[in-house]
């Protein structure tokens, strides 16, 4: 847990900035590091594998002077985020698989009144209730269906406790910066790992940058702020959602994010998210041993695809293989990037099942033989 952190007892107790590594659990880390960013309300209903980060929340947030609130179900938990939004506050709930899917309206109420905040997915198997083990078969929903309308999520991907951490740090800045909620997509396998963890420091929200389109009151001072996602008058409502799309062009100009691994003299390049990415890596590292060209190349920007830095590999590259824990859902923006000068190809695991490096291996040297064997033709 967080037994290491000073005067922090279990959970609570007061929190100093510190620099030094604590070892922490995923979920852990994104509660700890939201609170450090100045979030201070937390809204949500509890789901396994992501049920640690509320109850951490639960014990953490009256030491910060913040509120835990437990909802009666995700629906209200969605529509309390809401309403903190609209009210200009830095704000959070979390769940897993199913639990996003009950929110997805209310995150769509968010999207059509340009509102900040976070939302935690910590995947689970699906679909329907599913099971309790990993997985990432939400990534159709997180970047093509989160709600109904015309709008996007800025969705990260994590890959490593830390980097849980720094995104979840980071997140409600780009939700600030853009209006536009934020998804952070990751699954019970990160969610339950624990790995040394180096904490940023605390930012008191009364530092942050005041909103001066939230529902605060006006004192006389100014107009009366409304939030709202109702607009009744068509031509309105698409000048509205047209106005939306330019920015959601910016955001696609400007958060792209994405890590390439021996991706530079690559024939094949392996393209993997989150906990896949881990299980990549190492088969990647094994191939270069055995003298094979592979790389990784690793999206941390799901929404928006980092589609420039992908198509950069385009020029040498020879063959690509999405690995990923459901049945090829991210495969297809590969293909979209690719646009058909190389051979794409998948291989994954699902319903909980995570596939291991031997497995993407064997699938490397599969596409390694095929394209030896078209070169000698």
């Amino acid at each position: 847990m967080c037994a290491h952190v000073p005067r922090c007892g279990h959970y609570g107790g007061e929190v100093e900035d510190m620099a030094e590594k604590v070892l922490m659990k995923g979920n852990e880390a994104l509660a700890e590091s939201a609170m450090r960013a100045g979030c201070r309300f937390f809204f949500g209903y509890p789901i396994t594998p992501q049920t640690e980060l509320a109850a951490y929340m639960a014990k953490r947030m009256p030491y910060v002077g913040g509120t835990y609130l437990q909802a009666e179900s995700e629906i209200a938990a969605i529509n309390m985020v809401y309403g903190a939004a609209a009210a200009g506050a830095r704000v959070m709930t979390s769940s897993s698989s199913p639990g996003v899917s009950l929110k997805s309206e209310g995150i769509s109420y968010m999207a059509g009144a340009d509102l900040p905040g976070l939302i935690i997915n910590v995947q689970r198997g699906g679909p329907g209730l599913g099971g309790i083990q990993p997985s990432q078969s939400d990534y159709w929903q997180a970047t093509r269906a989160m709600g109904h309308g015309d709008f996007h999520c800025i969705v990260f991907a994590p890959s490593t406790v830390q980097e849980m951490c720094d995104l979840a740090y980071g997140a409600f800045d780009i939700a600030d910066k853009y209006r536009n909620p934020v998804m952070i997509l990751a699954d019970g396998m990160l969610g339950q790992m624990m790995e040394p963890v180096e904490l940023p420091k605390m930012i008191d929200p009364k530092t942050l940058p005041e909103k001066d389109w939230a529902t605060t009151g006006h004192g006389d001072k100014r107009e009366h702020n409304v939030i709202n996602s109702l607009y009744l008058t068509a031509d309105h409502l698409e000048k509205l959602n047209q106005a939306r799309f330019e920015k959601y062009a910016r955001v696609e100009a400007e958060e792209q994010r994405s890590e390439s691994y021996l991706c530079d003299d690559a024939d094949i390049i392996v393209v993997a998210f989150g906990a896949s990415s881990r299980v990549a890596r190492s088969a990647v590292n094994t191939a270069r041993e055995q003298g094979i060209k592979v790389g990784l190349f690793r999206p941390i920007t799901l929404w928006p695809f980092p589609k420039v830095a992908l198509e950069e590999t385009c020029s040498h590259a020879k063959a690509y293989l999405s690995v990923e824990m459901n049945m090829g859902q991210m495969i297809d923006d590969v293909k979209l990037v690719v646009a058909g000068r190389a051979p794409v190809e998948f291989y994954g695991r699902t319903g909980g099942v995570i596939p291991t490096p031997n497995e993407v291996l064997t699938k490397i040297k599969e596409m390694q033989a095929s394209l030896i064997g078209k070169a000698g033709e």
